[in-house]
């Protein structure tokens, strides 16, 4: 089972993710990424969904021409897990 993280282990996460944003429906985190166009935005999203097939954790998203919104939460767990906190780091090395 995958362990929710506590108060003090989510505040450094969210200290270690400037980006990213913490949501309280669903307990997670989010980030908006704005890209030229909309070519630009889904080659983004392969690169996400080939990560997140690695890590067998899919995040919650969205596409609209050039914008891509992130929602990353771990639903067997019940709200943000160190796997999102993983996801998110290597998503932020893709745009790096």
């Amino acid at each position: 089972m995958i362990a929710r993280l506590n108060d003090e282990e989510r505040a450094k996460a969210c200290a270690q993710l400037p980006e990213w944003t913490a949501i309280p429906k669903p307990d997670g985190l989010s980030r908006r990424f704005t890209f030229a166009d909309f070519n630009a935005a889904f080659g983004f999203m392969t690169r996400v969904a080939i990560l997140a097939e690695k890590a067998d954790h899919h995040p919650e998203w969205s596409n609209v021409y050039n914008r891509v919104d992130i929602v990353l939460t771990t639903h067997d767990a019940g709200g943000l897990s160190q796997r999102d906190v993983d996801l998110a780091r290597a998503i932020d090395a893709l745009i790096a």
